[in-house]
């Protein structure tokens, strides 16, 4: 396994309505596959220790997306340790279009959130340790939870893919005619929906994501002033590698593979992932529970106060309270 390798360079962008919360600590780290990513770790401000908190984002996201997020965490007394995917925010890209979100396949994602464990959670953070996960993020966390019982305590998840709304020829045709599309070389063009757009405040209006006007500007913001850390349209490679990833949790034998608790937030609103997906997975698992939050749209740390109140109050009685 290879150390943890930090060089010049690594940053986190602030802006006014963004800034870097208190305690934090940046660098690269590289994967088994010799692939760049910048990871950020953040003391706990509150006053008891509770461990440390790992983020994994959705896709197209980045660190500062995370700033107000990671704040909540830490005054609980969280420490916080978070990285960029491969192909998105400051990590390596993994295509020459740096614009397109892309990977061969899922595992290469498992191969990140492990290396990262390996190479920075355990020497550098305390635990115990948790996994938080949104969306691609979510789904990445719930094959870590059935693949290793040892790496976290508990697992919190938010609107994690774990189906893809309005599919024309259903999950298992669409995978199908996504892989064909690979063999002919087509693996790298992208297949993308009015969600995957850069935000501008033009597009606040109908988004998909939050009914939260500030911080969707907060992201625009970012973006306006570094938007080397934006991607946009994934890839008909990466849709095939996610929905083979969604395939693997949605058997009816992957519930009891989860060996520690897992706790999922889904949104009613959601149009970026299949909430209806998400509540049948909830009600099989034998070790975790779910709730599905009305009025919310997919990004639910990015929600409105009363949302975002609902989602904390479930986290702190799953995780901060039980730790």
């Amino acid at each position: 396994m290879n150390q943890p390798v930090i060089v010049e360079g690594p940053k986190l962008y602030a802006v006014h309505s963004n800034p870097v919360p208190e305690g934090a600590r940046v660098g690269y780290f590289r994967t088994r596959d010799n692939v760049q990513l910048r990871y950020a770790i953040f003391q706990r401000t509150g006053a008891e220790h509770k461990g440390t908190i790992c983020l994994v984002q959705g896709r197209t996201e980045f660190i500062e997306k995370y700033f107000e997020t990671i704040a909540d965490f830490q005054k609980r007394g969280f420490a916080v340790a978070t990285f960029d995917l491969r192909g998105q925010g400051g990590s390596d890209r993994i295509i020459a279009n740096p614009k397109l979100g892309h990977v061969e396949k899922f595992d290469d994602y498992w191969a990140d959130l492990s290396d990262f464990h390996t190479q920075i959670l355990l020497p550098d953070c305390p635990p115990p340790f948790h996994l938080v996960g949104h969306s691609t993020g979510g789904l990445l966390a719930l094959l870590a939870a059935s693949r290793d019982r040892l790496m976290f305590d508990r697992v919190f998840l938010s609107s994690p893919l774990v189906g893809l709304p309005g599919l024309p020829f259903g999950p298992k045709a669409t995978l199908a005619l996504l892989n064909f599309a690979r063999f002919l070389g087509l693996g790298r063009v992208p297949l993308g929906r009015k969600a995957d757009r850069s935000p501008t405040e033009a597009l606040f209006a109908g988004n998909p994501l939050t009914s939260d006007k500030t911080r969707f500007m907060r992201a625009v913001h970012v973006l306006d002033e570094y938007p080397e850390l934006g991607v946009g349209a994934p890839t008909i490679g990466w849709i095939a590698s996610a929905l083979e990833a969604i395939r693997i949790v949605s058997q009816d034998h992957f519930p009891a593979s989860l060996k520690i608790p897992v706790f999922i937030c889904a949104a009613a609103c959601d149009r970026v992932v299949d909430t209806s997906a998400t509540e049948a997975l909830g009600l099989r698992m034998r070790t975790g529970h779910h709730i599905v939050i009305g009025g919310a749209q997919h990004e639910l740390f990015m929600e409105a106060d009363p949302i975002r109140e609902q989602v904390f109050a479930a986290f702190d009685a799953f995780v901060t309270n039980q730790s």
